[in-house]
């Protein structure tokens, strides 16, 4: 059973996506490898092979709808890792050559989006055994052509994804700042995108930060701290107690105590969604 964020997907992009998947893998006009199998009707077993939290199902569903293929599942999404090696997760039945034709862009989806959904789960569990009362991020640091898995895959665990896309929210960076000649001629020229649209300006010392608060920034990202990050965040939350403090840049599973202190609301993480580690899924068909 697929999250119930599913229902919230856009099914044009879904659709738009899958085909693209499925077009990218058999570009051509004949399946050569389906002729071997035929169009005969059979029944599919994928499984998990490694232990994790199973992610994907709704671009899963897509992929054999596509391809007139009917799917059971047999388990849900995000539910906690099985401690089996070999789990048995939907049954899919359809002609054998559309079967296998969906095979590696389905397995594909499910080996990343679990991979994302079980490194999200880790963060986010060793934030709670800190006892930190703030959210872990995504960043915007995604693979090009699978950001809607990814960040699909971090919104059904226990993380936030931060920005979706550019249109998501304003976030200066030392780009920015540099072609504007500072922080407060840059956040005012953001505000012409009016008050529904949050402003984040990216920070490496105090005062920048500060600048950026009294020049009206909604969040404050301290990046690339290795020192005095919660020193900071304290000073900028006595300055202003609802401006969001955000800590990023080089944090990592090891380092994430450093920074999950009382005054700072979000701590966000590029390995999440860049260099996580992918599960292991196959694929059988059934002998009659």
């Amino acid at each position: 059973m697929a999250s119930p964020l599913s229902s919230s997907l856009n099914p044009l992009d879904l659709q738009t996506l899958i085909t693209t998947y499925l077009h990218e893998d058999c570009p051509g006009p004949f399946d050569l490898s389906g002729y071997v199998v035929g169009p005969s009707p059979k029944t599919a077993h994928l499984y998990l092979k490694s232990p994790g939290y199973l992610c994907g199902i709704p671009f899963v569903n897509a992929v054999f709808a596509h391809l007139s293929c009917t799917i059971t599942w047999f388990t849900s999404e995000n539910l906690p890792p099985s401690t089996s090696s070999y789990t048995s997760l939907p049954a899919v039945e359809g002609p054998a050559s559309n079967l296998l034709l969906g095979e590696r862009t389905a397995l594909n989806i499910l080996s990343r989006a679990s991979g994302v959904t079980t490194e999200a789960n880790r963060y986010a569990k060793r934030a709670k055994e800190l006892g930190w009362s703030g959210k872990i991020s995504g960043t915007r640091k995604t693979t090009p052509g699978f950001r809607l898995v990814e960040k699909y895959a971090l919104l059904t665990s226990a993380v936030d994804t931060h920005r979706l896309s550019l249109s998501h929210m304003i976030m200066l960076k030392d780009n920015h700042i540099n072609s504007r000649g500072s922080i407060t001629e840059a956040v005012k020229a953001a505000k012409i995108s009016g008050f529904t649209t949050k402003i984040e300006v990216e920070c490496s010392d105090y005062p920048s930060a500060l600048e950026a608060l009294r020049a009206g920034a909604d969040i404050i990202m301290l990046d690339n701290y290795t020192e005095g990050c919660e020193e900071d965040a304290k000073k900028l939350k006595l300055e202003n107690k609802k401006v969001i403090v955000e800590a990023s840049g080089g944090v990592t599973y090891e380092t994430l105590e450093k920074f999950c202190t009382e005054s700072v609301d979000i701590v966000s993480v590029g390995k999440l969604t860049q260099g996580y580690p992918c599960l292991d899924f196959s694929m059988k068909l059934q002998k009659e």
